[in-house]
């Protein structure tokens, strides 16, 4: 005897009850607990790497700094390309792998190039910096904070963003928070050379004074019967005060050094990179989600803490939130959720119109128990809900219920021939189960370059190929498994039709479609030039169709990139977004203005490129309400920007966009 899965699950009723509970509550759990994200994830094969040198040119940077470092870089195995950019005293560096790169080699690529890299600085010149590799450039801010306080010295303000960043790190799945924007604290020694001179006194000697005064030299221990005692020199600067009392050797005497210099506590000038928020300066932390986990409720947790943060904070000092990843998450899986539950309705609601209450109902529970198992192997394969995966079972919705129909029409029919169900539900497997699968298989294999593209773009929208895949396997194993079984339990008592197979296909309808199909076998060649025609239409129809694989988002950011001549210093450029700031918090449609001044601003969304420092350059981020409030505000900019609006400034306004 054949083996038959259909029959199998029918004769074993009870265990096949059972799969049926089981796999549905743990659908449901698996439901519940998947993660929801905006966006699928894909490696991000790029580091960057910056290099100093104070007081070089951007030719020597160039020749002596970045060349070398080239060279080594290029040794790669999955070596694409580096992007080099030279400044007086500075080198940046963009290294990007092959878009083919295997993911799993990507970690050790970045390896070897941080290696190489540390192997080539022993052969820079005296005084090179570096170089530093940041290997990390992937790094997503889930979230983003805006710290500040007017009048507060600004290192003041720092600790106070510490102290709140160790609080925030013990929220479950954070994995570290960045603090940007920090200005560094620096203490300036200012004296005049005439007076140097009048004294004998070179600077030099004042370095050589200052360098010999702060070290940290060990001067042994002392054991006792008990603790072990540890000496130390009292020597290294500790606050302002200490280093102006200095003593410095002039001409057989010793002054102090506050009798001839200015000695203060100051930040660094010129500043590297500025962040205003909402017009105002600011300290921004930057929360980083861990791997795999679930947004929205690393979203609520961070909500919560952070308003019990803003209302322990010292008066005038205020944090405000700037992005946050779980609202968009929300609203991505909100809305795919609802065209998902829309896309079910019709199905479940089409299969009970069209086959009848009782077979429509047995076709409808198939819909639900293969979302279920498809949710189990999402769970056990660490999928998300994201807006590729949603997709994807929407995409899959109409072909669920395609094998359940087969099967449970061919047991209907067989039931009309005078067939008892028992065997007309084993008739089910024995002559549909090879087709359907090979039909399954078919559509599935249309989606493989998809699943297998080796490149980000495959690794972003695989999941296309992967969930598609799963789910038609699913129904296809449900529609011979569980829908024979459930075919015997719920379908009613069916008489047989006088005249049985013959009488059943004998119906006017079937009498039209056999007569359009003897028509169009009789006629082949028109036939198969019409089919001709239809394809080189629309062939050509495509050709005009707009082309795009990852579409605009329809985040609500706008983004407005600021570039001005190159060499402009950091405060011209403030100024000039100081000016554009100003006319954005006036329009309607602006919630919130973050400048980033200097560099580009933190990836807070996955598919977006942070750029290298630059003195001239910008980056305003101007949150709206909603799509709509977002193109009428670029439309306004514009037009404002032709019209004259930061005249100086090249702007350029654009959106978010999906996909690597």
């Amino acid at each position: 005897m054949s083996f038959n899965l259909s029959a199998l699950a029918v004769r074993e009723r009870a265990v096949t009850l059972f799969f049926i509970v089981l796999l549905a509550a743990a659908g449901a759990y698996a439901f519940m607990k998947l993660g929801r994200a905006e966006d699928p994830s894909f490696t991000i094969k790029t580091l960057t790497v910056t290099t100093v040198w104070p007081g070089a040119t951007a030719r020597e940077m160039q020749d002596l700094v970045a060349e070398p470092l080239e060279k080594r870089i290029q040794e790669l195995t999955w070596y694409d390309r580096v992007e080099t950019t030279t400044r007086p005293g500075f080198v940046y560096m963009t290294v990007t792998l092959k878009d083919n790169t295997p993911p799993s080699v990507v970690e050790e690529e970045f390896y070897q190039a941080r290696k190489k890299l540390g192997d080539e600085a022993r052969n820079l010149p005296q005084g090179v910096l570096g170089p530093f590799v940041n290997d990390e450039y992937s790094d997503v801010s889930f979230a983003l904070y805006a710290l500040k306080a007017q009048g507060m010295p600004k290192r003041e303000l720092v600790r106070q963003a510490e102290t709140i960043r160790q609080d925030l790190l013990h929220v479950p799945g954070v994995k570290k928070i960045n603090i940007l924007g920090e200005q560094p604290e620096q203490i300036f020694v200012e004296f005049s050379y005439p007076k140097l001179a009048t004294l004998g006194i070179s600077p030099q000697d004042v370095a050589a004074a200052l360098q010999r005064r702060n070290t940290v030299t060990p001067a042994g221990t002392i054991d006792t019967r008990g603790p072990q005692v540890f000496m130390r020199f009292d020597g290294a600067y500790d606050s302002v005060q200490a280093i102006a009392d200095t003593p410095i050797v002039a001409n057989g005497r010793t002054i102090k050094l506050s009798d001839f210099a200015e000695v203060r506590r100051g930040y660094q000038d010129p500043e590297t990179f500025v962040i205003r928020h909402n017009g105002e300066p600011s300290i921004m932390l930057g929360v980083v989600m861990q791997q795999g986990w679930n947004g929205l409720d690393l979203g609520k947790a961070l909500e919560e803490r952070s308003s019990k943060i803003a209302e322990a904070l010292p008066l005038g000092i205020t944090l405000a939130k700037v992005s946050d990843q779980a609202v968009n998450i929300q609203e991505a899986v909100g809305e795919f959720m609802l065209k998902f539950a829309m896309a079910l309705g019709v199905v479940l609601f089409v299969s009970l119109v069209s086959l009848g209450w009782r077979v429509g109902i047995v076709v409808a529970l198939a819909v639900p128990l293969t979302l279920g198992v498809v949710f189990i192997i999402m769970l056990d394969t660490g999928r998300f809900f994201d807006r590729i995966t949603l997709g994807a079972l929407i995409l899959a919705l109409g072909l669920l219920v395609d094998d359940a129909i087969i099967a449970i029409e061919v047991m209907v029919v067989k039931m009309e021939e005078g067939m008892d169900r028992i065997k007309a539900a084993a008739y089910a497997w024995s002559h549909t189960a090879a087709p359907m699968l090979s039909g399954t298989l078919v559509t599935i294999i249309g989606l493989m370059p998809v699943g297998f593209a080796r490149s980000a773009a495959g690794e972003y929208a695989g999941n296309i190929f992967w969930i598609v895949g799963f789910a038609l396997i699913v129904s296809w194993l449900v529609a011979v498994i569980f829908t024979p079984y459930l075919g015997v339990k719920m379908l009613p008592n069916i008489k047989p039709v006088q005249g049985g197979h013959h009488a059943i296909y004998n119906t006017p309808n079937y009498r039209r479609l056999r007569g359009a199909i003897e028509f169009a076998v009789r006629h082949k060649f028109m036939t198969c030039g019409i089919v001709v025609v239809m394809m080189g239409v629309s062939v050509v129809g495509m050709g005009s169709v707009k082309q795009q694989f990852f579409p605009t988002s329809d985040r609500p950011e706008v983004l407005v990139e600021v570039r001005l001549p190159e060499g402009t210093s950091i405060k011209t450029t403030t100024a000039t977004v100081a000016k554009l700031e100003d006319w954005l918090q006036q329009q309607p449609e602006t919630k919130i203005v973050t400048s980033y001044v200097g560099q580009g601003a933190p990836r807070f969304f996955f598919a977006m490129s942070p750029e290298l420092p630059d003195p001239a350059f910008a980056k305003i981020v101007v949150l709206t309400p909603n799509a709509q409030a977002r193109e009428a505000l670029k439309a306004r900019l514009r037009e404002a920007v032709s019209g004259g609006l930061a005249p100086e400034a090249f702007v350029r306004v654009t959106q978010l966009v999906f996909g690597p």
